[in-house]
């Protein structure tokens, strides 16, 4: 990145914590994988970070200027401050009864309340309110896991050309889970916002992908999503951590030191390391119980072993949490006193946070890590231990759940519900081969040295740069602002005008029930300006039928064609039929549309006076395109050599006349009369015909980014209304 630009780090969290000790501000380092990660990568680059200080507004009130100028001046954090009702709703609440255990599969410690959606929608704006003070032309934005996923959306509505990349650090669920949240089309409508979406493995992409299509129902094209003319891809980056600063720390005479130390205490028995945070998705009991399981199976290594079992406190106040803990120290208690000795103790439990330096200690010394999570986004201490492993002295044993386990398949990876297959594992590598463990270390440590965090944020930044670049046959369709000077000019300039629009896709958007696509105030009054121009032959051309298209632009000076050409109905006339057109067909075709709706679930039939339309909007993703291939497959079988043709519209398969077509319908008005200045606008294959019989000078646009016969492309509806908005000004 250039000086003139800068990214922008927003994440729940800053990497520091304010305490407040004898009246005195107090800055310490914040612990947790994502800001110990990226501070390194913040301290190398022009960035500033955004996040919470991770203390109560009410408790430093008075120092709020004096913290923040601070903040900024001395570490370039720019806080957003938040109030104990705030935290309590926001973070404890909806993040951490609402998708922290969803997203990791416990459905039974799942709350939906609106309160908490409310309160996490309010404080997502609040960061949204400090961006928009703090970001200029060119910034990069990326945007930090589960707590503010309707954050990019936020920013892209207010800064149109913004670059944005999000995160997720936890698991993505499946459709079958995400689908439970009853805002699952806002978080997803918030995620889309973003430019760039990265999971740690593709596991989570691609239940992420499954959830956008099935949901929102999305074109989707291998890692790319299609949404109003934007293309936002979906890719994954599995973390890394600073191996240099672990590898290096652990060859120090101070961690030397401290392990020979701890060794001594604990003489030549082999030591297992386990080493979570305090949470329901460590799998910490079901990996206790295999422990114990292990001693009873393999009574002669009681004594010649010990657990290292250190559990760091959090959400304390969390009642599921208190529950845990409890069990925990219960078990704890019941597996040493089932099997301790006078000189020996099974499990050396320890339940305080720890230094660096101490976990180091630990890391070095381990025989063997134990790391079993029911879920995890990633897991960064797996890779840290490895990292640690300077002599090459230890074996990993990973839940194959971990997002580590992809990439660190050298270690023993189990099933945390399987304790036998734990029980082997801890045998396996306890007896080990001392080659064989350097082997898979050296090959582990080589793979998290070359993709270590520096490189992952890198990787992140590049590809976020990437998705700005258009397509270069892309680029030479799309109707350039110089393009757009020239139309408004010719149309200021002409006496004699025609304008042709489609509807659905082209002037509204598309809507799972079609009949939610009524005109809004804002269309139809451009509509009303443009038409009032008595220079202006205004046609709306649409699929929809007679009735509905007279009952939403009845007070409108527009002529209309339906049911892509059948009808026609001329200012201040009744409806007319193009051409006299037979019905009977309808009786053979109709049977075979029922056959596919019934096995079909959300699709429906659409019956004209002289066409039949097959919608699969509402139906499941997946299943609509693949029903609709087949049925397209059938009907264009069975019209052969008939007068009958078979649209591929817009989630609909539409079977009328093959006299029939929005060209056809449009014919007479184009070369019938001359005219100063034609525009026509169209979003899908039907309009086609209509694109290929206009004359050379015809500004013909088509909505989207797919190839057509049009002269330009628009984004998206919201394009097209715009650039009627600039003709109606003109008017």
């Amino acid at each position: 990145m250039t000086n003139k630009n800068k990214l922008i780090f927003i994440s729940n969290r800053l990497p520091v914590t304010i305490k407040i000790e004898n009246d005195k501000v107090i800055f310490k380092r914040s612990l947790g994988g994502l800001t110990t990660g990226l501070s390194s990568f913040h301290k190398t680059h022009n960035s500033i970070w955004i996040g919470w200080p991770g203390i109560e507004l009410e408790l430093i009130e008075d120092k709020k200027e004096e913290i923040e100028k601070e903040l900024i001046s001395k570490f370039n954090f720019y806080p957003v401050f938040l109030k104990k009702k705030e935290i309590d709703e926001f973070y404890a609440g909806f993040c951490n009864i609402t998708i922290w255990p969803l997203f990791h599969y416990f459905i039974q410690y799942t709350t939906f309340d609106d309160k908490l959606w409310e309160a996490y929608k309010s404080i997502n704006k609040k960061f949204h309110k400090i961006i928009l003070q703090i970001f200029r032309q060119n910034d990069i934005i990326w945007v930090h896991d589960y707590h503010l996923m309707l954050l990019p959306n936020l920013i892209k509505q207010s800064i149109h050309d913004s670059t944005i990349g999000f995160f997720l650090h936890i698991p993505f669920p499946s459709y079958e889970i995400f689908r439970l949240i009853p805002w699952r089309e806002e978080i997803l409508e918030g995620l889309l916002g973003s430019d760039l979406l990265g999971f740690h493995t593709y596991d989570y992409e691609r239940h992420f992908l499954s959830s956008t299509h099935r949901i929102l129902g999305l074109d989707i094209k291998m890692n790319k999503i299609y949404l109003q003319g934007r293309t936002i891809k979906v890719d994954c980056f599995p973390m890394g951590i600073d191996y240099k600063k672990y590898h290096n720390t652990a060859q120090s005479s101070e961690i030397l030191n401290e392990s020979q130390r701890i060794k001594e205490e604990i003489g030549e028995r082999k030591i297992i390391l386990s080493l979570d945070r305090l949470d329901y998705t460590k799998g910490i009991l079901e990996r206790l119980l295999s422990y114990e399981l292990f001693l009873k199976s393999y009574p002669n290594y009681q004594e010649k072993i010990i657990l290292i079992f250190v559990i760091a406190p959090s959400r304390s106040k969390v009642e599921e949490y208190q529950v845990l803990k409890s069990d925990i120290d219960e078990l704890v208690g019941k597996i040493n006193g089932r099997f301790s000795t006078i000189e020996w103790n099974p499990i050396l439990y320890i339940h305080r946070p720890l230094s660096l330096e101490q976990l180091i200690s630990l890391y070095r010394i381990a025989d063997v890590a134990l790391i079993t999570p029911i879920r995890d986004g990633m897991n960064l201490i797996a890779k840290e231990y490895i990292s640690s492993k300077v002599d090459g002295n230890g074996v990993l044993i990973l839940s194959e759940t971990a997002g580590a386990a992809k990439e660190l398949y050298e270690s023993i990876i189990i099933n945390t519900n399987n304790r036998k297959q734990i029980v082997e594992a801890l045998k396996e590598a306890i007896e080990m081969p001392e080659e064989r463990k350097k082997r898979k270390i050296l090959k582990m440590q080589k793979r998290i040295e070359n993709y270590d965090v520096i490189r992952w944020a890198e990787d992140f930044i590049e590809n976020l740069k990437e998705t700005k670049i258009i397509p270069q046959d892309k680029t030479l369709r799309l109707l350039s602002s110089t393009s757009k000077e020239n139309l408004l000019k010719d149309y200021e300039n002409s006496k004699k005008r025609l304008i042709i629009l489609d509807y659905d896709g082209t002037l509204v958007q598309f809507y799972k029930n079609p009949d939610h696509a009524r005109p809004d105030d804002e269309i139809l009054n451009t509509l009303k300006k443009i038409s009032n121009d008595k220079r202006n032959k205004v046609i709306i051309v649409s699929g929809r039928d007679k009735q509905t298209l007279d009952i939403w632009f009845k007070d409108i000076n527009i002529e209309l064609i339906a049911e892509h050409g059948i009808w026609t109905k001329k200012l201040n006339k009744e409806w007319k039929m193009v051409e006299i057109l037979m019905t009977e067909w309808k009786d053979n075709i109709l049977p075979i549309l029922e056959k596919f709706t019934y096995r079909t679930p959300g699709s429906f039939i659409e019956e004209k006076e002289y066409s039949l339309a097959w919608h699969y909007r509402k139906a499941e993703f997946d299943l609509g395109n693949v029903r609709s291939r087949e049925l397209i497959n059938i009907l264009e079988n069975y019209c052969y050599n008939t007068d009958l043709n078979v649209l591929d519209g817009n989630k609909v398969v539409e079977v009328k006349s093959a006299m029939i077509n929005k060209g056809h319908a449009i014919s007479t008005t184009l070369f019938k009369e001359e005219w100063d200045f034609i525009l026509i606008l169209g979003d899908d294959k039907t309009d086609e015909d209509m694109f290929n019989i206009a004359p050379k000078t015809t500004y013909s646009i088509r909505i989207g980014l797919e190839r057509s016969s049009a002269k330009y492309n628009l984004f998206s509806v919201q394009d097209s209304r715009n650039l009627l908005k600039g003709l109606s000004k003109l008017s």
